[in-house]
């Protein structure tokens, strides 16, 4: 019995300890409200090595975060955050390696942390001795909760901070001719910081910089904590977009958290909103609720036809060695990358899937918009018959009728597909799981296919009949062979046609087959000039009841005649029930 849930709780009466702590910018132009999608991609960032790695409970060894780096590069990140070098020996001989070792693409950029504090900026440096090109990644916190509680603090103090770590970036890099230094400064807690306090504490640092067009600075304003809902964020963005000195040499970079689950919308509305670089992680791995999920980001993108400039067109593989070096589960309902982001157990659905591939096929289309599916699991490297419709207890008879359709090659009779899909729906009820592709077609081949458990034609041969009125000049006459109950019967039989012929003959044996033919369907199971043949046979009773056999055979007379014993056998079987 399950224990009422009041009498484990004491109810939501907590929430007036809660308030607004975001603020809003003190001019709110949303000039972003009138854009319907993003037209391009932003530059992508990867904090996995980072963030993410921070994150777990078992950071990852050098040699997993070798391999992960690989793997972001392979996938196409130009800039990959590798780590924070000073606050650790293990992030700092990651550092090192890639560089000493020759790791780093041509056409990739590393990126590493630091606080403004000058022993932490110089290991930094130390750190990036001998490489080409880096982001060197500037930040302090400047949101009310961490001047008043944490640092306790003036805003002029927390400003002369970043100016200050501003000033010592230049002097180091100065130091550094060889290497090409791209500087990013992010208000650490930015969505908790007034805007005119931002504002000013980003304009500071960029005027010590000096950006230029040819030489542009990354702002990077960071959801370090998701506090509002996502068009607060993007109106806070295109305030700061709007106002920043030097815009035409700025990159404005954005850092969204999922504290509140709206990391991407964030990311989406920010991006409207001026944005034009974000940071993140594959599948959202970060700290608390985690960061903004690269991977989605960058789908929503592709499925609306802007090529997000990274490669997810194998995503198995991908989530593989995430799960692999993370020692993290991607979510079976996580957007693209979940198992079961792609399956329909639901009857109308699976319905409106199937008729939708057919579409796509009759008239060749080369746009995707197949009804429940917002891509082509294809592009993925997702199968249709494994991920698209799944069969258990909700499914319906469009469902069975597609997957063993696109696995098996056999295209059901319309008639048939309501008493198939009741079938596989109660088989999957009583043992309450899931049908697998595999699982349907052996349920389908025993209660279909080739029966033979009650008679069993030995041979059969057939004579073209004079015309008659009755039989008009398809007459055919069957003279067959049959085995039931242990014995063997010779019997003779006429009709219209060989089935009809057969069905005369057998009710003429022991058994007595009430039953009047129907219907009568064929078609090719396989593509090639040696192909069996699938033959569907719909015999009704006196009562009124359907059986329906089918045939398979590499003769399509055989599968016919195939189809007719097993639907002949099917009505004996259940009238015995």
């Amino acid at each position: 019995m399950t224990t009422d849930i009041k009498d484990n709780v004491k109810g939501m009466k907590n929430h007036t300890k809660y308030g607004i702590g975001y603020f809003m910018p003190p001019v709110v132009s949303q000039k972003w409200v009138c854009k319907d999608h993003l037209d391009k991609a932003p530059r992508w960032c990867s904090v996995d090595l980072r963030d993410g790695n921070q994150a777990l409970v078992v950071p990852m060894s050098l040699e997993e975060k070798l391999d992960f780096f690989k793997l972001l590069c392979d996938i196409g990140f130009k800039e990959i955050e590798v780590g924070f070098p000073a606050a650790s020996e293990t992030e700092y001989e990651f550092t090192r390696t890639l560089i000493e070792k020759n790791l780093i693409p041509e056409d990739v950029t590393i990126q590493v942390l630091t606080q403004s504090r000058e022993h932490i900026i110089a290991k930094t440096f130390e750190a990036l001795k001998g490489v080409k090109k880096a982001v060197v990644h500037l930040y302090n916190s400047t949101s009310v909760a961490q001047r008043e509680q944490v640092f306790r603090m003036s805003k002029e103090e927390i400003k002369e901070i970043a100016t200050f770590g501003a000033g010592l970036l230049c002097e180091y890099a100065a130091k550094m001719p060889e290497t090409e230094f791209i500087f990013e400064y992010s208000p650490e807690s930015f969505t908790g910081t007034e805007m005119e306090f931002a504002l000013d504490i980003c304009n500071a640092v960029i005027d010590i910089w000096q950006p230029q067009p040819e030489r542009p600075v990354i702002i990077n304003l960071p959801a370090t904590v998701s506090m509002s809902m996502p068009h607060v964020y993007a109106s806070q963005i295109e305030y700061m977009s709007d106002n920043l000195h030097n815009r035409e040499s700025i990159v404005l970079s954005l850092h969204p958290h999922n504290d509140r689950g709206t990391a991407v919308a964030d990311c989406e509305l920010g991006l409207l909103a001026g944005g034009q670089r974000v940071e993140g992680t594959l599948f959202g791995n970060g700290e608390r609720t985690g960061n903004v999920d690269i991977v989605t980001v960058a789908m929503n993108l592709y499925s609306h036809g802007v090529d997000p400039g990274l490669d997810f067109s194998n995503m198995p593989y991908i989530v593989e060695m995430y799960e692999k070096f993370t020692d993290m589960k991607v979510h079976p309902r996580q957007p693209y990358g979940g198992k079961l982001v792609f399956a329909a157990f639901s009857g109308s659905h699976q319905d409106a899937i199937a008729k939708g591939m057919h579409y796509r096929e009759e008239f060749n289309l080369d746009r995707w918009n197949v009804p429940y599916i917002p891509i082509d699991p294809h592009d993925i490297n997702r199968e249709y018959e494994a991920d698209v419709i799944r069969i258990n207890s909700q499914s319906g008879k469009g469902g069975v009728a597609y997957v063993l359709e696109t696995a098996y090659g056999y295209n059901i009779p319309k008639a048939m597909r309501e008493e198939l899909g009741y079938l596989m729906k109660h088989v999957s009820d009583v043992n309450h799981k899931e049908l697998p592709a595999e699982k349907l077609h052996e349920i389908f081949l025993r209660e279909y296919v080739n029966r033979k458990d009650k008679i069993v034609l030995k041979d059969a041969t057939f004579e073209r009949l004079p015309q008659t009125e009755s039989l008009g000049d398809n007459g055919i006459r069957a003279d067959v062979q049959a085995e039931a109950g242990g014995r063997i019967y010779e019997l003779s039989g006429e009709g219209n046609g060989r089935l009809d012929a057969i069905m005369n003959a057998l009710r003429k044996g022991p058994y007595r087959i009430d039953c009047d033919f129907v219907t009568y369907e064929e078609h090719a199971l396989e593509s090639e000039s040696n192909a069996r043949a699938a033959a569907y046979v719909a015999l009704k009773d006196k009562k009124g009841s359907m059986h329906w056999g089918v045939g398979v055979h590499n003769d399509i007379i055989y599968a016919s005649v195939n189809a007719l014993l097993s639907a002949i056998n099917r009505a004996l079987a259940q009238n015995e029930r």
